[in-house]
């Protein structure tokens, strides 16, 4: 599990900082496609994998029709988080396994197969696999790659027939953001809307985190104490409009500022947990307020990483740090929302997802603040750069 996680943070960080890379000002919509395909998987895994799962023990010895029968007793006096001395209940841990989910795991590796299949055949076509790098033709060569990223630099045609190894150095340069030489002369304004940036997904990634994973102990407590099985389905709706609204926000993000989609966003969280907590007994809207969470949570991310890598011009690590800080946050603050959670009781869920939306909207107002003292670029090096020279012209894609 930790090298998979491992495998997926990189695979997470690579693919955002890519995207921004060579989207640029246009990043905002391809990184909401992105976003939307995650949450999709997220969505689609735990149906494949239901067919698969056991309502009894895995595991047949003797006994265990007695051990699988204390299965559901088990469950529910774990629920509440406060469990007692257990070890009266004989679960077998030795035995023939029944279980069948492999096959789960069997199918979603399949699925996955397509994409380093993929990947490899891109690292060839692009000359970057050391025993294959004879005969195969780039798939773009670098006049086409300018073109398509940047259609005004016509007057550096001349000179890329002259650098050869001009499609090798793009992908040296990944982590060259991160090289101190960067660092030297910029105000404390740079450090700020890194950090800003990073705070404001630490809480909204965190608060995905915590929710999905403890929505449904919070419904089956008092005062609500919805059904086990009617209880399964909040995360699942949670996730679906998630997924619904990356997808929404695929159009949206083409006609909206990002610094406007996250405003809705925080500002739809906040209010979506005081009305939580105002119908904290109510079962219908627990289920209408876990739909809207998802809705407003669905886009955060993106148009955070869209909007602060705009600010910073592209010449940032914003993408790092705040894939980084996002990653932190769904961590840390599951682990603190359910320590919580076993000292005070349920209804500090709602109050902990209350106090972390108005952090993210603390911090998302500071951001603004620092965006505002932010030094703009120079007109004369915007007029002899050919990077910005071609923003002017791009009238029909994503401005701000």
């Amino acid at each position: 599990m930790a090298v998979a996680g491992l495998a997926m943070g990189c695979i997470d960080t690579i693919s955002n900082m890519q995207l921004v890379k060579i989207y640029q000002k246009d990043s905002a919509i391809f990184l909401q496609a992105l976003h939307f395909f995650v949450g999709f998987g997220a969505l689609l895994s735990p149906l494949i994998a239901d067919p698969f799962l056991s309502d009894t023990n895995c595991i047949l010895a003797n006994g265990t029709a007695n051990a699988s029968s204390n299965l559901p007793h088990i469950r529910k006096s774990l629920l509440p988080h406060h469990p007692g001395n257990l070890s009266h209940y004989a679960l077998p841990m030795k035995g023939m396994v029944v279980t069948r989910v492999s096959y789960a795991f069997w199918i979603m590796a399949l699925i996955n197969l397509p994409v380093p299949i993929a990947v490899f055949f891109l690292l060839y076509k692009e000359r970057m696999v050391p025993c294959f790098n004879g005969s195969s033709h780039p798939l773009l060569s670098a006049d086409e790659l300018a073109l398509e990223t940047r259609p005004g630099d016509k007057d550096e045609l001349s000179t890329t027939a002259q650098r050869p190894h001009t499609a090798a150095a793009g992908h040296e340069d990944l982590f060259s953001c991160c090289q101190s030489k960067n660092f030297r002369g910029v105000s404390f304004t740079y450090f700020a809307v890194h950090i800003t940036g990073a705070l404001v997904l630490f809480m909204t990634d965190g608060i995905v985190g915590e929710y999905s994973g403890f929505v449904y102990s919070y419904a089956v407590e008092e005062p609500l104490a919805v059904v086990h099985k009617v209880a399964g389905y909040l995360p699942s709706l949670f996730w679906g409009f998630i997924t619904l609204g990356r997808l929404i926000s695929i159009p949206v993000s083409y006609r909206m500022k990002p610094a406007t989609m996250v405003f809705i966003n925080v500002v739809g969280v906040l209010i979506t947990f005081l009305l939580l907590l105002i119908f904290s007994s109510s079962v219908v809207f627990l289920f209408v307020g876990t739909a809207s969470l998802g809705l407003f949570l669905s886009s955060t991310f993106p148009s955070m990483l869209a909007y602060t890598e705009d600010i910073l011009q592209y010449k940032g690590c914003a993408t790092t740090v705040l894939v980084t800080g996002a990653g932190i946050g769904e961590m840390v603050l599951q682990l603190l929302v359910g320590s919580i959670i076993h000292d005070r009781g349920s209804y500090s869920f709602l109050v902990c997802g209350m106090i972390f939306g108005c952090l993210a909207f603390t911090f998302y107002a500071l951001l603004v603040f620092f965006h505002r003292m932010y030094p703009k670029p120079c007109p004369e090096l915007d007029e002899a750069s050919p990077e910005k020279a071609a923003v002017p012209e791009d009238t029909g894609q994503y401005q701000r």
